[in-house]
């Protein structure tokens, strides 16, 4: 029998798919000796469970608390609040930097505000956003949005301000006028950069998300955070640090997800066309 030769390519692609799975191992292999070493240094007394509690108790603590129903509720409270701060951030912040570019003046003129705010420490808006909106589930989608918002319109404005001059050139030669030139090239250009706001944003929401609820919260991770740091459960703090962990990357997840489908979907479009 005829044994089958292996193309150059064929085994690039190989080599791409092992070189992955060998990273996959690392990660989880990583991720498990982690663990198995904080189980096992409680377990011997090294660490105190008592400060640092353990995977075996975070387990237990998890069961309990999802077999009343109500950690499901304080879940879903914070995963609102992160997910509408989210989104409120990336709509209005790239609407934002779709006008700055659209009107160069207006871009000199607000250049120095965004870099004075984005520098700014949200968290001393703390009070005011109190007195602004109340001391509901607005401020803290509020507080989300200022942390996530000036990154945002910074960062897709510079994607917007990077497209290639000699295209913008070709289709201002062609008649072109300054909305063609943002839905023919600019807005196809800034795609990559969009796609890495969008995956920025996902922690920056969490972040705002929690710091809001550590604020004025009656609900949520960030509560039960705040509650079990004052009455001492350390258990039940690291199994909301866990659990938010988890979503996190879970929303993270989701958007590299997204992405490398809007990559085949451009790569199968760009195909078709040549």
């Amino acid at each position: 029998m005829k044994r089958k030769t292996i193309s150059p390519h064929e085994k690039y692609l190989l080599g791409v798919k092992k070189n992955k799975l060998i990273i996959k191992l690392w990660q989880f292999g990583i991720l498990a000796v982690i663990i198995g070493l904080w189980e096992l240094l409680t377990a011997v007394g090294v660490m105190d469970a008592f400060f640092t509690s353990s995977p075996s108790r975070i387990v237990t603590t998890f069961i309990d608390l999802a077999s009343g129903g109500e950690f499901f509720y304080h879940i879903g409270v914070t995963l609102l609040e992160c997910t509408v701060g989210f989104a409120i951030s990336m709509i209005l912040g790239s609407l934002i930097a779709v006008l700055l570019w659209l009107s160069t003046s207006a871009r000199k003129v607000a250049e120095p505000y965004l870099v004075v705010l984005n520098a700014l420490p949200k968290i001393a808006l703390g009070p005011l956003i109190i007195i602004w909106v109340g001391s509901g589930a607005k401020a803290i989608v509020l507080m989300a949005v200022l942390i996530c918002i000036i990154v945002t319109v910074i960062s897709v404005l510079e994607g917007l301000c990077s497209a290639a001059p000699d295209k913008l050139l070709l289709l201002r030669s062609m008649g072109a006028n300054r909305f063609q030139l943002l839905t023919l090239a600019v807005l196809p250009s800034a795609l990559p950069t969009f796609m890495s706001v969008i995956k920025i944003n996902v922690g920056l929401s969490w972040v705002g998300t929690i710091m809001g609820e550590y604020l004025v919260s009656g609900a949520g991770l960030g509560y039960l955070i705040v509650y079990g740091g004052q009455v001492f459960r350390t258990d039940l703090v690291m199994t909301a640090t866990v659990t938010l962990c988890v979503l996190a990357g879970g929303m993270y997840g989701l958007t590299a997800l997204a992405e490398k489908l809007i990559k085949r979907r451009n790569k199968k479009r760009s195909a078709s066309q040549v």
